[in-house]
């Protein structure tokens, strides 16, 4: 755990030299200010603000439904409780891909009404173009490529990608062309773990696993994952660190039979 008093602020330039110094990333998602702040005072060094807060917050059964004004509120919270850590602000579905101009307009936003210091956006090389433009407007843009959460209905359901040489190529060649756009580092999700070490021997940016491996640059995991706190789909990479669904129920059971036999509140308890 990094040491409160001996931290910097994590700015994109640094989270790409850790690479260069062979250390490995933590980050994980967040989506309000108290679990943020807990979060940065641990010594992660990334927050991501992600669209599955549309799954793990308001129960919806895909990222899709994820509106950008939603993002802004959370993204808000996130960036206002963060005081080392790099803030990173998931592009909801449709807010970059109908053109330039679209993604340019909500990058924009999130840069200007919360705060965060980078946006991070799905697809390979077909987006590479939007990346450079926001890039060269001064938006620091990570990537995602491999399996896709806003791309599933092609997909099917998450499937492992990289497993064929077309797919294995294909990976590479866009985690190639996001670097050469401006990204800053890029998120490889459920791809071949072998494929994903090739990808992050052949680029110069840091790659974020999830669900491909041990030979990324860093990993990421979806905070209520790892406490326990989502139970709709365990997936097999996901190692839960707490079981917070337990403790919260047994605290309810406690505050509830203490209500209910008058044992709260003592008169010491009142103001």
């Amino acid at each position: 755990m990094a040491e409160i008093s001996s931290r910097k602020q994590m700015t994109v330039n640094s989270f790409k030299k850790k690479k260069e110094k062979g250390e490995k990333i933590a980050v994980l998602t967040a989506y309000d200010f108290y679990m943020a702040k807990i979060l940065d005072r641990a010594g992660i060094d990334a927050l991501l603000v992600g669209d599955s807060l549309g799954m793990v917050i308001y129960g919806e059964k895909s990222t899709l439904p994820v509106k950008m004004e939603t993002m802004i509120h959370h993204v808000r919270a996130v960036a206002s409780a963060t005081d080392y850590a790099l803030t990173i602000a998931d592009m909801p579905f449709l807010s970059y891909q109908p053109s330039e101009e679209v993604a340019i307009t909500n990058a924009g936003r999130f840069l200007k009404e919360t705060g965060v210091q980078s946006v991070k956006l799905e697809g390979g090389i077909e987006v590479a173009a939007i990346v450079r433009r926001l890039f060269e407007l001064g938006i620091p843009v990570m990537g995602h490529i491999g399996m896709t959460p806003q791309s599933i209905n092609r997909f099917g359901r998450p499937r492992v990608q990289g497993k064929t040489e077309q797919s294995k190529q294909y990976l590479i060649e866009s985690a190639q062309a996001l670097e050469e756009a401006g990204a800053y580092s890029i998120v490889l999700e459920l791809v071949e773990q072998n494929t994903a070490k090739e990808i992050s021997g052949k680029i110069s940016i840091p790659t974020i696993g999830i669900g491909s491996g041990p030979h990324c640059d860093g990993q990421v995991l979806v905070i209520n994952d790892i406490l326990g706190m989502y139970d709709e789909f365990q997936a097999k990479f996901v190692r839960r660190y707490a079981d917070l669904p337990d403790i919260i129920e047994k605290a309810a059971k406690s505050f509830i039979s203490d209500v209910k036999s008058g044992t709260y509140p003592s008169q010491d308890e009142s103001f």
